[in-house]
Parts: structure tokens; C-alpha cells; sequence
């Protein structure tokens, strides 16, 4: 129950500097850096995989995949980019931080209902799959946002002959 509600509170502090980092992001142009790394970075958490207490059946992985991927469609609907001083930023979402609360809970709710009848790496390794899942296809889209935005700054301006 400590490893739970320890992983409870760790899950919160994550959220919280996911919410920060978001609204400092805003202040300065999007890069497709800052799109695509996250994704390799938390791809790392996937060796924990190696470790038997980790590993998950394939009833398991696809029911986290198919959950990540539902979650990420709140991540999608609330992350849009707009065109400002001829560079592109991430618009401010007040819905985000909604979004983001949901999630913490739906995610706290589930951990503390299978934390009774699933061993406690398999949910480990079950919610890495989940925010990996989510992140991936928030992330592509993002990507191709900022791609089709990008096309239209790459646009010659038409000139107006008089």
C-alpha cells in the first residue's frame, strides 16, 4: 500500500511539472525538438520490461495501449499551435489543465481498483505503457500541426502590384 500511495503522490508532482513546463512552453516558439524528444526520452522506461515482476501479458498490453491511445485524444483535442510574429507557439489551453486533472484521477482511480487484484510491477509496467501510448500519438500530432503551420510561414508573401 506505501509503494501505491507513494507512487500516488509521485504521479501528482509529474502532472504538476508537466503543467508548468507547458505554460513556460507557451511564452517561447515551439521547435520540432521540443515535439519529438520526449517520446525517445520516456522510450527508456520501456527496460524495465527486462525485469520479470514488470512484464505484462498481451491481454495486458493491449488494454494499455488501447487506454493510452483513448487518453491521448484529450491531449490532442486540448494542444493547438498558432502563428505569432512569424514564429509558432503553443496556444494556452484552459481545458489542458482540466484535461490533465481528469487523467491524474482516472489514472488514480484505476491504480487503486487493480492494486487489488494485480501485482504491483504489472501495474508499473501497465501505466508506463499507458503515458507511452498516450504521449506517442499526442506527440504525432503535434508534429504534423506544427509541419502544416510551418509550410504555411515557409509560403512566399504574394506581393500586391499596383
Amino acid at each position: 500500500m506505501m509503494i501505491l500511495a507513494v507512487s500516488t503522490i509521485a504521479a501528482i508532482v509529474m502532472a504538476l511539472a508537466v503543467f508548468t513546463i507547458r505554460m513556460k512552453a507557451s511564452k517561447k516558439p515551439a521547435t520540432l525538438k521540443k515535439i519529438i524528444l520526449p517520446p525517445f526520452f520516456m522510450s527508456t522506461g520501456a527496460l524495465m520490461y527486462v525485469f520479470e515482476p514488470f512484464r505484462l501479458s498481451g491481454t495486458e498490453i493491449v488494454e494499455a495501449v488501447l487506454l493510452g491511445m483513448f487518453f491521448s485524444i484529450f491531449l490532442i483535442m486540448t494542444s493547438r499551435f498558432e502563428i505569432k510574429e512569424e514564429q509558432i507557439y503553443i496556444k494556452r489551453s484552459k481545458a489542458f489543465v482540466f484535461v490533465l486533472l481528469g487523467l491524474i484521477i482516472v489514472r488514480t482511480l484505476l491504480k487503486f481498483i487493480l492494486s487489488s487484484s494485480v501485482d504491483v510491477g504489472e501495474i508499473g509496467g501497465m501505466f508506463f505503457l499507458i503515458a507511452f501510448s498516450m504521449i506517442v500519438p499526442w506527440r504525432v500530432a503535434m508534429y504534423v500541426q506544427y509541419k502544416k503551420l510551418e509550410r504555411n510561414l515557409m509560403k512566399p508573401k504574394e506581393t500586391v502590384a499596383m
